[in-house]
């Protein structure tokens, strides 16, 4: 059992931290929620309530239309084509920058930490919301999903941002993933990597089991990435 003045031995000496963008650097969910129905309208499939809707925001969204809607994988690629239109058209600037995120990103960098994004998302999508949101001067590298590449799961897409940062000289021994879905947690885990569950996303809490830490808010996630010994309130330790 970890104690409340001891550390998580693996989140001490952090070289770089990967963070999740739906869900924990932005609250996306009115426009993937939005064109999510738009998709399924378009498919012909019914539109489950907007509690329902919500489970769209953070896994790779074939996968919850699949799961979700329980869409065969023609539809469901179909569903996907109409959801990426519509996300494109109109539903990324719905997003907005969850409160605390900017000052937490501004310490970090700060403090010489590389920043990362490992997101779901396609990869021009989340560089088009780095950039709209003034993010992008934050983070060394976006990386996404890539159809061409047949890369969609979180596990692929992590492994694919170390091997851009290793190439870009990053030390990337002992990384930590920043998220709110059981996808960042166990993709990051798949990779020996440590993860940090945050709780104003959209996960439930027992998705962040096998996280190193939870933390309930942006503030909480500083001392724990640059000094874990110290002012803990709001974060608990797994």
């Amino acid at each position: 059992m970890i104690l409340p003045d001891q550390i998580h031995p693996d989140l001490i000496d952090i070289t770089c931290v990967l963070f999740d963008m739906d869900g924990t650097l932005l609250d996306s969910a009115p426009g993937v929620t939005s064109s999510a129905a738009e998709a399924l309208t378009a498919v012909g499939a019914p539109v489950p309530s907007l509690s329902e809707l919500r489970k769209f925001v953070g896994p790779p969204m074939i996968e919850s239309f699949r799961t979700v809607s329980g869409l065969d994988d023609e539809t469901a690629r179909h569903a996907l084509q109409h959801y990426r239109r519509a996300y494109a058209d109109h539903g990324a600037i719905q997003s907005e920058v969850y409160d605390g995120i900017i000052p937490l990103l501004d310490q970090l960098y700060g403090a010489g930490i590389p920043l990362a994004i490992a997101t779901s998302k396609v990869e021009d999508q989340a560089e088009r919301l780095a950039k709209h949101f003034d993010l992008g001067g934050y983070f060394v590298n976006i990386c996404g999903a890539s159809d061409e590449l047949g890369r969609a799961d979180k596990t692929d897409v992590i492994a694919e941002l170390l091997q851009r940062l290793a190439a870009q000289g990053i030390d990337v021994s002992n990384p930590v993933m920043i998220g709110d879905r059981e996808y960042d947690v166990r993709g990051a885990a798949a990779h020996g990597i440590p993860s940090i569950f945050v709780t104003w996303g959209y996960g439930h809490p027992e998705e962040s089991a096998g996280a190193a830490a939870i933390a309930s808010s942006p503030e909480a996630l500083l001392p724990l990435i640059l000094n874990p010994s110290r002012n803990r309130n709001h974060a608990v330790l797994l």
